[in-house]
C-alpha cells in the first residue's frame, strides 16, 4: 500500500524532510532547462550531432549564471546511457541514465570534482593528471571538473598543460571560472571557451514567477521585476532573494515587501525625486529624500536608482520607448518618457555626470544621506543655471556690438587680429609647449631639411625625445643658422655636452654632419622664454575684451588657462583653427 504524500514529501506520521534552498531544489537538470544560455547549448548540441565532441571545455561568467549546473549536466551527457535505450554521449536527456543521478550529486566515481580555490598546488593536479591513466570504473567517460580554475598556481597550470592537450580518450575536462583573464593563454588555447552570459530582467523575473506558482506562494509580477533587477542577471542570487522574500512574507509578495526587504527605493518615488531636483525644487528634493530614507532606503542606492533613471530617460530620448522596455513597468515607463520628453540631452547628461560624481562622494562620506542632501542641492542649483552654450549665445548677442566697437583683439605686436564675420570673439584654447613653434617642413628623401631654428626645435618634439626638446627652447639662445653650421650660445643651467650631443643627433637625423659652435655672443631669447612672453601679451589683451570680460563675471572663479586668435575665416564667415578652454575653480 502507498503512502499518502504531505507538502513535505513524507508520509503521515513521519518528520517533514529538511528544507532546500531553491538555488538547490530547482537546479537545472538538462540543458532544456538551462535558460538564458541559448549560444552555448546551440553549439553543444551541434558538435554533439556530428561527432564534434572537445576534449576540454571552459565555462566563464559572473557568479550564479549557471557554470558548474552546465558542467556537471556537461558531464551527464557525455556519460548519458540508458539500459534498452540511448547509449551514446547526448544533449537530450528525456528520463535519468543510469549515471546522472549520481553525476548530478556529485558522488560519482568517474566524475572528479575539485575546487581549485583550497587545491592550488601541484600536487592537487598531479593526483589528476594520474587519475586520468586509467579507464572509467563505470560510466563512458572519466570528466574533470575544475572550478574556479584561475586559482590554480603557475605551477598546477604547467602540470596540467600536456595532460590537457593530449588527453587520454576516455578523459574530458570541464573548468570554470569567474576571471577568465586570470587564466594562462596555453590552457585557454586547449579548451573551447563558452561565455555563460547574464540573463536578462524579462526571463528571469518569467523563471522565478513558474518556480513562485510551483512553491504554491502569490507574487506580483512588479515584485518579479524589482527581484529579477536586483538580482543583476544572476539565477542563483534572483533565487536567494525569493527565497528571503518567501520567508518575510505572510502568503501573498508584493515590490513594497522586496523593496523593504532589500532597502531599495521604490521606483515610484524615485522620478517625483528626480523631477524636482531638476526643476530647481531643492525643498521638495530634500523632503522626499528624507521620507525614502526613513523608510529604510539606502542611499547609495538611492543615488543609484536616479543614476538609472537618468539613463533610461536618455535611452529614450534618443531611441524611443523601445530602448527601456525591458526593464522597467508600465507606469515607470510612462514616468521615464514624460521626463525624457520635458528635458533635453543636455541636462540629462549634466545630472548624469553629478550623480556619478555624488555616488564618489557618497561611498566616502562619514555620512552618506547628509552627501545625497549635497548631490540633491547641487542639482537644484544646476536646474536654474542656463546651459552653456545658451549662456554663451546669450552673452555673444549682448557683448558682439562692443566687441566690434573696441576693435576686436590686438596680438601682442600690435598688429590687429582678422575679426571672423561671425560674432564668435576671441578664441581659448589648451595647447602644449610646442604649438607656438612653425611646424616642422616635410622630411624628404634626402633627409630633412630647416628654414629656420624654429622648425629645427619642432622636428626635435617629433623625434619623442623630450630631454633634448627642453633643452633647445629654454637653455639654448641662438647666435647664428646657417645649416649646417649652427652657432649657439648656452644658458649657464646647461650641460656642456649639449652641443656635442645636439651636433651626434642632428647628424643622425638628417644624414649629413653638422657643425655646433658655442659661441661667446650673448645670442637671442630662448623660445621657450618667447613663448611664455608671447602668452602673457596674449592673456593680457584678451582679459580686456569685452566678451571675456561679460563671461567672467556670469562664472565666478573662472580663470584663462591659455589664448589663441583666430587663425583665419572660413567661406561660411566661421572661424578656421580657433578653439578655447576655460577652466573654473
Amino acid at each position: 500500500m502507498s503512502k499518502t504524500k504531505t507538502p513535505t514529501g513524507e508520509g503521515p506520521g513521519e518528520p517533514p524532510a529538511p528544507y532546500t534552498v531553491l538555488a538547490r531544489k530547482y537546479r537545472p537538470q538538462t540543458f532544456a532547462d538551462l535558460i538564458g544560455q541559448d549560444a552555448m547549448v546551440r553549439t553543444l548540441r551541434n558538435a554533439f550531432a556530428t561527432g564534434r565532441i572537445a576534449q576540454g571545455y571552459m565555462l566563464t561568467g559572473v557568479r550564479g549564471v549557471g557554470k558548474t549546473t552546465s558542467a556537471r549536466i556537461l558531464a551527464r551527457a557525455l556519460n548519458y546511457s540508458v539500459p534498452g535505450g540511448a547509449q551514446g554521449p547526448s544533449i537530450d536527456m528525456p528520463v535519468l541514465g543510469e549515471h546522472c543521478q549520481a553525476i548530478m550529486e556529485s558522488r560519482h566515481p568517474d566524475v572528479v570534482e575539485m575546487d581549485a580555490a583550497s587545491n592550488t598546488g601541484v600536487d592537487s593536479v598531479r593526483e589528476i593528471t594520474e587519475n586520468a591513466r586509467y579507464r572509467p570504473i563505470s560510466a563512458r567517460t572519466k570528466v574533470f571538473i575544475i572550478d574556479e580554475v584561475h586559482m590554480l598556481s603557475k605551477g598546477a597550470f604547467n602540470a596540467l598543460l600536456k595532460t590537457l592537450e593530449e588527453p587520454p580518450e576516455h578523459v574530458k575536462f570541464i573548468f570554470a571560472t569567474t576571471e577568465i583573464r586570470k587564466v594562462p593563454v596555453t590552457v585557454l588555447s586547449r579548451c573551447q571557451r563558452f561565455d555563460l552570459r547574464r540573463v536578462d530582467t524579462p526571463t528571469l523575473a518569467k523563471h522565478f514567477g513558474k518556480i513562485a506558482t510551483a512553491e504554491h506562494m502569490v507574487v506580483a509580477d512588479d515584485a518579479l521585476t524589482v527581484i529579477a533587477r536586483a538580482s543583476e542577471g544572476s539565477v542563483r542570487d534572483g533565487l536567494s532573494i525569493l527565497d528571503q522574500a518567501f520567508a518575510s512574507s505572510t502568503g501573498s509578495v508584493d515590490a513594497a515587501n522586496v523593496r523593504t526587504m532589500l532597502g531599495l527605493s521604490d521606483r515610484s518615488r524615485i522620478f517625483p525625486l528626480l523631477e524636482a531636483a531638476l526643476r530647481g525644487d531643492a525643498k521638495t528634493a530634500l523632503v522626499d529624500f528624507a521620507s525614502l530614507y526613513h523608510d529604510g532606503a539606502d542611499p547609495l542606492q538611492v543615488l543609484a536608482d536616479l543614476a538609472g533613471t537618468v539613463h533610461v530617460a536618455s535611452r529614450i530620448r534618443v531611441g524611443g520607448k523601445e530602448a527601456a522596455t525591458d526593464t522597467l513597468a508600465a507606469d515607470e515607463l510612462a514616468s521615464a518618457a514624460s521626463l525624457a520628453d520635458r528635458l533635453g540631452l543636455a541636462r540629462l547628461s549634466r545630472a548624469w555626470q553629478m550623480l556619478l560624481k555624488g555616488l564618489e562622494e557618497a561611498a566616502r562620506a562619514p555620512d552618506p544621506a547628509a552627501a545625497v542632501d549635497m548631490v540633491l542641492i547641487r542639482m537644484a542649483h544646476m536646474a536654474s543655471l542656463p546651459a552653456p552654450e545658451e549662456l554663451l549665445r546669450r552673452i555673444q548677442e549682448g557683448a558682439a556690438a562692443s566687441a566690434v566697437q573696441e576693435g576686436g583683439l590686438r596680438a601682442p605686436s600690435g598688429n590687429p587680429v582678422p575679426q571672423a564675420r561671425s560674432s564668435a570673439g576671441p578664441m581659448l584654447v589648451s595647447r602644449s609647449s610646442a604649438a607656438v613653434a612653425p611646424k616642422p617642413v616635410p622630411e624628404p628623401d634626402t633627409g630633412p631639411r630647416f628654414a629656420n631654428f624654429a622648425e629645427l626645435v619642432a622636428f626635435a618634439g617629433t623625434k619623442r625625445d623630450a630631454n633634448l626638446l627642453l633643452d633647445l627652447e629654454d637653455k639654448v639662445r641662438l647666435v647664428r643658422f646657417d645649416p649646417p653650421n649652427l652657432e649657439i650660445a648656452l644658458t649657464p643651467d646647461a650641460s656642456p655636452s649639449l652641443a656635442g650631443e645636439l651636433a651626434a643627433k642632428l647628424g643622425k637625423w638628417t644624414g649629413i654632419r653638422w657643425f655646433v659652435i658655442i659661441s661667446r655672443e650673448p645670442g637671442e631669447l630662448p623660445i621657450g622664454e618667447v613663448r611664455r612672453l608671447h602668452e602673457a601679451s596674449e592673456r593680457e589683451a584678451a582679459l580686456k575684451d569685452p566678451l571675456l570680460q561679460r563671461v567672467l563675471r556670469e562664472f565666478p572663479g573662472a580663470e584663462i588657462t591659455s589664448v589663441r586668435v583666430p587663425d583665419a575665416v572660413g567661406k561660411d564667415g566661421d572661424t578656421v583653427g580657433g578653439s578655447g578652454a576655460l577652466s573654473q575653480k
